[in-house]
Formats: C-alpha cells, sequence, structure tokens
C-alpha cells in the first residue's frame, strides 16, 4: 500500500534538471518508468534487478513487475488478477515473494471509501506468494484468514518479514521463505508494517501507531473492524529480529512511512511529510538509528517515497511525482548517492 500526491512538474528532457534545488546527496539521476502510478521500487538482493508494483496501460490496479537497473528487460510477473503489493526478491534472483488478492477474485478489489478522510484499504483476501520469474510457477505461502502482505527478505536469505491481521491486530512477523515457522514479533495496540531488515539481518526497521488516549485508540480500531486505516501519523522504529529490543526512532507527529537501512546499518532514510504534516508533500529524510542527525534528502514539491539503497550503497532508488506527464503520475528514479 502506499502514499500518493499529485504532480505539477512538467516533462523535461535533460535529467540533470530532475535533481532539484538542496538535492545534495543525488547525481546522475535516471528516470526509469514513464507513466501510470510505479512504486515499491526494490533491489535484489544481488543488486542487479529491481521488483516492484505498477498500475499502468490497461491495468485496473497494481500488478508486480520486473526490470533491469537501467529499465531494460520489463516483465510482469504477476498474474494480472486481483490487486498485488509489495515485491522483493528471494536470493538468486530467480524467484519474486508478493502479495495479492487474486483468489478472492479476477477483479480489482473495491478502493477504500475516502468519505471517511484519506485511509488505506486492509484487503482480508490479501496472500503472500512467491512467483518464478521465469517460468510463472506460482506457490502459496500464506493461508491465514485476513490481510497478509508486505513481505521483504532478509539479506542473510533466511526469512521473509511480513504485516498480518491474522491476530485481530496489524502486526508484524517472521517466516521461513517456504511459509514455515511463523512468528510473531509486535504485539502492541496500533498498525506495525512495513518492514525491513538490516543489512546483517540482525535488526529489523518498520513504521507504527501508538494511541496516548481511548478515543485515538477507539478510533483506530473501528476503522480497523471495517479494513481500513488512516496513516496520518506513523513514526518509525527499531527491533531485533526476533522481536525484542524496540527502540522509537521518531516522534513528530507525521506521517513517517516506507523506513530503510542505509548499508552501513547505523543510518535510517525514510519518507515523511513532517515539513508540512497536514498535506501530502512528502519527501525522503535520512536520521540515525537512535534518532539523532535528522536530515532532509529530496524537496520536490509533491511525492518522493519509497527509498531503498543499492546492497553497495553507491545508488538510491525512489518514486517521485517528479516529471510527470499528466496529474497522479507517479514514476521510479534511480540516483548515485553522494555522501
Amino acid at each position: 500500500m502506499f502514499l500518493m500526491g499529485t504532480n505539477v512538474l512538467i516533462a523535461q528532457s535533460d535529467d540533470a534538471k530532475l535533481i532539484l534545488p538542496g538535492e545534495k546527496h543525488f547525481k546522475n539521476i535516471k528516470q526509469l518508468s514513464f507513466g501510470g502510478e510505479n512504486a515499491e521500487t526494490y533491489f535484489s538482493l544481488e543488486g542487479d534487478k529491481f521488483s516492484f508494483q505498477s498500475t499502468r496501460d490497461s491495468l485496473k490496479c497494481d500488478q508486480i513487475f520486473v526490470m533491469n537497473l537501467d529499465g531494460s528487460d520489463l516483465k510482469m510477473v504477476s498474474t494480472g488478477k486481483g490487486r498485488t503489493t509489495c515485491a522483493y526478491f528471494l536470493p538468486g534472483g530467480k524467484e519474486v515473494v508478493y502479495a495479492s488478492t487474486h483468489l478472492g477474485g479476477d477483479d480489482c478489489p473495491p478502493k477504500p471509501d475516502f468519505s471517511k478522510g484519506y485511509v488505506w484499504a486492509l484487503y482480508d483476501t490479501y496472500d503472500i506468494f512467491k512467483v518464478n520469474v521465469e517460468t510463472g510457477e506460482l506457490t502459496q505461502l500464506t493461508f491465514e484468514k485476513g490481510y497478509d502482505a508486505e513481505a521483504t527478505v532478509s539479506p542473510k536469505g533466511d526469512k521473509i518479514v511480513f504485516t498480518s491481521t491474522r491476530d485481530g491486530d496489524i502486526e508484524i512477523y517472521t517466516m521461513n521463505l517456504d511459509g514455515s515457522d511463523v512468528k510473531k514479533l509486535t504485539d502492541e495496540p496500533g498498525y506495525d508494517g512495513g518492514a525491513f531488515f538490516s543489512p546483517d539481518g540482525s535488526k529489523i526497521v518498520y513504521r507504527a501507531s501508538r494511541f496516548e488516549d481511548e478515543k485515538s485508540l477507539k478510533a483506530y480500531q473501528d476503522l480497523l473492524a471495517q479494513g481500513l486505516i488512516r496513516p496520518s501519523v506513523l513514526d518509525i522504529y527499531v527491533m531485533d529480529a526476533d522481536g525484542s529490543n524496540k527502540i522509537r526512532v521518531t516522534n513528530n507527529g507525521a506521517a513517517n512511512f516506507a523506513p530503510f537501512f542505509h548499508p552501513d546499518g547505523k543510518r535510517i532514510i525514510f519518507s515523511s511529510n513532517l515539513h508540512d504534516n497536514r498535506s501530502r508533500n512528502f519527501d525522503l529524510y535520512i536520521i540515525n538509528i537512535d534518532g539523532t542527525g535528522l536530515e532532509r534528502i529530496s524537496f520536490d514539491e509533491e511525492f518522493d517515497g519509497f527509498p531503498m539503497f543499492s546492497p553497495d550503497g553507491k545508488k538510491l532508488v525512489f518514486s517521485s511525482n517528479r516529471n510527470g506527464s499528466q496529474p497522479g503520475e507517479t514514476n521510479v528514479f534511480i540516483v548515485d548517492w553522494v555522501e
């Protein structure tokens, strides 16, 4: 699931113009997608391919694609049925794990009711699958009733971390690559999700909502009963890979999401509207794991999100509304990272 803004920029032929004033960590930017909604673009563990979700061409909702780092060899690897989200390569680059609603029906599930404000839908028909990107062979990994999605893989190549409502709240779990040995890592009331392992697999970074009063908690639980969540305030947390030693990294009243470790394991890059937490103007930020050293990285007037470093830390991929051909378009960009 992901946040979208609107786009006000005009298409430019010179990629260098896509680096905005203040974006000193960006160099040699390249746009990899052109048109539609493209997001959650993640490097393979070997750093040579991308998986991502896209609504493009005749698609009515997101399907899963893979491509090379230069945007070539683009291929849809999901079934084309239902809605999909959160794709991630397994070790070896031959299989991708992702979530899909296709067992609940061929059509896209209905969009959430925005009369309730800006909300995300937690479709209870989501289950997690893995697909062989060459043969298309599909294997189901989760079978529980409720939302199972947001799966990513440890660089150690031994565990999948994912989000589920199987126990009544939105919690984080791990499982083996074949779906066995499921373990629950979080248990506080509120949304816990969007998790990624640290480079050495010893820690997990994630986003979470917490509530200071019963009224706020009840509002969250009432929405959850309808399969919805309002992501207006989310903070970044870190825990050990077994769920112990939970640390709150941000506490700024904003919507902080899509956290990812820098390869040094000491910093976290993420997306936030903290400079204007009443709007959907999201930018990229980086922060030390202990919550110090916050720095703004991107300065687009609309949406920058889903940042991920290459395994060697030399490149950064992210999604942005910059340079779209029409309002609401979100594309994938890759840059050289400058320390």
